[in-house]
């Protein structure tokens, strides 16, 4: 949608100033009418959120043959779930290739792209590697830091994500404060600090773990929600299961994970799979919401901060 930063850059800005024709559809969940303009137009390009490029999937309506024009479909906003790409991968034969961003970098950081063959040396220069957000954009610079310090970490260690380039935003509006936060200078460069965790491999690719804001300190452990949400689809074996994990106040732990689901799981049930997974304790709920449907942004993102009011008025 283009009232979200990406949408606004990639299917509004780039094709204005690029000359390149593109088509438009007022709703990013109608699947089906836009596959048909896909194949009506013969469109190569297709941006999208997970969420919304797992609608694709689902809909029976959309045929392989419609999408057959892409060249492109490049998924952004919010991570890409492994289920989704092997999906989209075995009914469209297409791959899709994750990319990363924030508004405050305009927002584009990195992306994965099709890997290339070097005709000089008949080598694969890889430009894709599933599970990660792909490789930093010319120009622009990915640095790991301690969330503390900003003291620079190894490579392949988990840390505080930092992007430094020429996109990387001047400031927030009317709010001096909110920039020295967001905004470090470190060896005479300007970098925006993410609030993501990940880390860098030997070439450079950027793998992100969770936002710091997504974790729950429990047992003096910091646990990813991600991974618990992770965890129960794999021992219930349902990776489509729609749910939310969300950490909230304990009297005895400190903190507690509460699951937001729409579908009917019994607390018992479900912590008797994931011990027979061997899924560390820490991960296991203490307690499971049922609810009507899940809180979703516009941008099709999950809406954590619903979610966690949603907890906290219960």
């Amino acid at each position: 949608p283009i009232f979200h930063a990406f949408g606004l850059l990639a299917t509004t800005l780039m094709p204005l100033s690029e000359g390149i024709p593109i088509v438009c559809h007022p709703d990013p969940t109608d699947v089906v009418r836009i596959a048909k303009g896909i194949a009506t137009y013969e469109a190569t390009l297709l941006f999208g959120t997970s969420t919304f490029l797992r609608m694709y999937i689902r809909n029976h309506r959309v045929h392989p043959l419609m999408l057959e024009s892409l060249r492109l479909v490049i998924a952004g906003a919010e991570r890409l779930r492994p289920e989704i790409r092997e999906g989209f991968k075995l009914k469209f034969n297409k791959n899709i290739y994750e990319g990363y961003g924030a508004t405050e970098t305009s927002p584009v950081a990195s992306v994965n792209i099709p890997d290339q063959l070097d005709k000089t040396y008949w080598k694969v220069q890889t430009g894709n590697k599933p599970n990660s957000v792909g490789l930093p954009l010319p120009g622009t610079s990915f640095r790991i830091v301690e969330p503390d310090t900003l003291q620079e970490l190894a490579t392949g260690e988990d840390g505080l994500i930092l992007i430094g380039g020429p996109q990387v935003m001047k400031g927030y509006l009317n709010a001096a404060d909110k920039t020295a936060d967001a905004i470090t200078d470190i060896d005479n460069k300007r970098w925006y600090k993410t609030g993501d965790k990940g880390h860098l491999d030997e070439q450079g690719f950027l793998t992100i773990v969770d936002r710091y804001s997504r974790f729950a300190k429990l047992g003096g452990e910091m646990i990813s929600l991600t991974a618990v949400e992770d965890a129960i689809r794999t021992a219930l074996e349902r990776p489509d299961l729609e749910l939310i994990a969300v950490n909230t106040t304990d009297d005895k732990k400190g903190e507690k994970i509460v699951l937001l689901s729409t579908e009917d799981l019994v607390l018992k049930e479900l912590r008797a799979a994931l011990i027979a997974k061997e899924i560390n304790p820490l991960m296991h709920p203490t307690q499971i919401m049922i609810v009507d449907e899940l809180p979703k942004l516009g941008s099709g993102k999950t809406d954590f901060s619903a979610a966690k009011r949603l907890i906290s008025n219960e």
